[in-house]
């Protein structure tokens, strides 16, 4: 990165916000940093960034020159090279020069680095640690707002380019790759695919492993990791948490969803500790959302990925802790509820525990498995439950067909239809006007190669566990006329049921259908808080909730308002340990 004086003009949608992403400081916003971190200087050669390692925080450079080596895992030069090369700069390096600053989203939640940053000259840096950074980023508001939007713009730009992040090696369109793929976009990391049919430097290295270890993935640092699973890859990028504190924290908010990540933003606001843990990926169903175009403030629609992720970047900006790809296994109420600071107690599937002064449950609802013979075979070899670019860039000119009637089948079928040549959507009802809102149903209405089929119900699917699902065959309720159809990717998006099995043993009541009741649907001797369970302390926010309403909007809303009902609990347990205190002492 050349400085201000020596840019050439940008070109092409990146580079567009080409100053955004790569601000030269004034000396007046350095001087107002230099209050957050400590001035160092390294040699000629030094690393200051090592790939597989966390960032010791933000460079912001004083004097001398950084380079950012690009090269990706198999050895070879990065497309980041030849988008500097056309900004000015050189095809091997990305120099960080005086006025400038080094940091991404990851120096926030101290994810491993994929780069290396070495010292070209004698170099001359301030230094802010981490925690420092976020109160940067919250003390100095208008500042902090350029440092944080540069952050994420370089960011977006490294997922465009597939620069920084892992490489994935195996056949473009297998299932295998596919779930990887989407694992990796849901979770906002930069990758590429590459298939060792086309790619010589790829096929050497398949060459060492036997066919049975494809698809391979290959870390920045150069590990290699043969048919990773999720949780080994969550592992390796750094999103499971690797220290989890003693003491009980405010706040754990169980569910990365909209709900979820709301209460964690304000809560940590308001000051909270707050852990928020899911056993997948930030963002929830609202994160696999195509486009939502009927949330407030963003008129021409905004994806659910990308308003999940910046809320993800939000809540680390406050402080928030996260341990992605952690399942919680059960809660123990009981061991630790009396004394001075009593604690809500949570397994977690990896062995470990985590202790909390009161819970926020935010599972969310998942999708429920229609009763379609064979169907649990064909998920993750046609059947999906989600429609992310991954899988849309399959579709390409193909017939897909999508099962549901609400909001997200209506997103989905929109969204597939810019790339399959044709959408069949199966709706087991007669018509979508109870299900779906009215923007979507005149979308879909206006789209060529969109066919709802109203009371239409799948009797079989066709494949083989090797090859995944070639053909589909449903049936017209009323009629009962069948249809079989050549098609090899399925999608499902139908009803909701709520993750809350978990609670199972903790006294936490639910409804017939296993949704959380809280506040004045809960039969007790005390009075909950409207959000709060039957259980003092653990509160249900967003769709597990009982009587909530299923929509992005509301699940936000319902997350905001639960912490002040969290100051509530938390005041009162204050005060009652003073006034203990204050007994014995006398």
């Amino acid at each position: 990165m050349t400085s201000q004086q020596q840019r050439p003009t940008p070109s092409g949608a990146l580079a567009r916000r080409f100053d955004q992403m790569f601000p030269v400081l004034t000396s007046s916003e350095i001087d107002r940093v230099r209050r957050f971190g400590d001035v160092r200087r390294f040699g000629p050669g030094e690393l200051l960034v090592r790939v597989g390692k966390p960032s010791p925080g933000m460079y912001v450079i004083l004097s001398g020159r950084m380079a950012v080596v690009s090269r990706d895992p198999l050895g070879r030069s990065l497309p980041v090279a030849e988008f500097v090369q056309r900004m000015g700069g050189t095809p091997e390096e990305m120099e960080i020069l005086p006025g400038e600053f080094l940091a991404d989203l990851g120096t926030l939640s101290d994810k491993p680095s994929a780069i290396d940053v070495q010292a070209i000259e004698e170099v001359e840096a301030i230094v802010v640690p981490t925690a420092q950074l976020r109160t940067l980023l919250i003390a100095e508001a208008e500042l902090g707002e350029r440092i944080l939007r540069a952050m994420i713009l370089r960011h977006v730009g490294m997922i465009e380019i597939g620069f920084g992040g892992p490489v994935l090696i195996g056949a473009v369109r297998s299932p295998e790759v596919t779930k990887l793929s989407a694992f990796l976009g849901r979770n906002g990391t930069p990758f590429r695919v590459v298939d060792p049919e086309e790619d010589a430097d790829a096929a050497s290295l398949v060459a060492r492993y036997a066919p049975t270890d494809l698809p391979l993935l290959v870390m920045p640092d150069g590990t290699v990791f043969r048919k990773p699973t999720k949780q080994e890859l969550a592992r390796a990028l750094g999103m499971v948490a690797t220290t989890l504190r003693d003491e009980p924290y405010d706040v754990v908010v169980v569910g990365a969803g909209p709900a979820g990540l709301a209460t964690a933003v304000y809560g940590a606001s308001e000051g909270f500790s707050i852990l928020v843990l899911d056993a997948m990926t930030f963002g929830g169903q609202a994160g696999a959302s195509a486009r939502i175009e009927n949330y407030l403030g963003f008129p021409t629609g905004v994806s659910g990925q990308a308003l999940m992720g910046r809320a993800y970047a939000q809540a680390q900006k406050f402080g928030v802790e996260f341990s992605l790809s952690t399942e919680v296994k059960r809660m123990d109420c009981t061991s630790e509820s009396s004394g001075p600071d009593p604690a809500l107690i949570l397994y977690l599937a990896d062995g470990r525990r985590v202790r909390a002064r009161t819970v926020v449950v935010a599972t969310g609802a998942r999708y429920r498995r229609p009763q379609i013979p064979d169907l649990p075979a064909f998920e993750g070899r046609g059947v999906s439950y989600w429609a992310s670019p991954a899988e849309a860039s399959l579709c390409r000119d193909e017939e897909v067909a999508l099962i549901g009637g609400g909001n997200s089948a209506g997103q989905a079928a929109v969204f597939l239809s810019s790339n399959a040549r044709h959408v069949s959507m199966l709706v087991r009802g007669p018509s979508l006007s109870e299900t779906m809102s009215r923007y979507l149903i005149d979308r879909i209405a206006a789209s060529s190669n969109i066919a709802v089929l109203f009371e239409t119900e799948i009797v079989q699917l066709q494949g083989a566990p090797d090859v995944g699902l070639h053909h589909v065959r449903w049936r017209n309720r009323r009629t009962r006329a069948e249809e079989e159809h050549a098609i090899s990717h399925l999608f499902v998006f139908t009803g909701a049921e709520p993750s809350a099995s978990w609670l199972e043993g903790c006294g936490v009541l639910l409804d017939e259908k296993g949704f959380v009741r809280t506040g004045a649907d809960v039969i007790s001797r005390r009075r909950p808080l409207p959000m709060e369970t039957s259980v003092e302390g653990i509160f249900a926010v967003g769709d597990v909730r009982a009587g909530s309403v299923k929509r992005v909007g509301a699940a936000i809303g319902e997350g905001a308002a639960v912490v002040a009902q969290l100051h509530n609990v938390l005041a009162r347990r204050r005060t009652a340990n003073g006034q203990r205190q204050r007994a014995e002492a006398t």
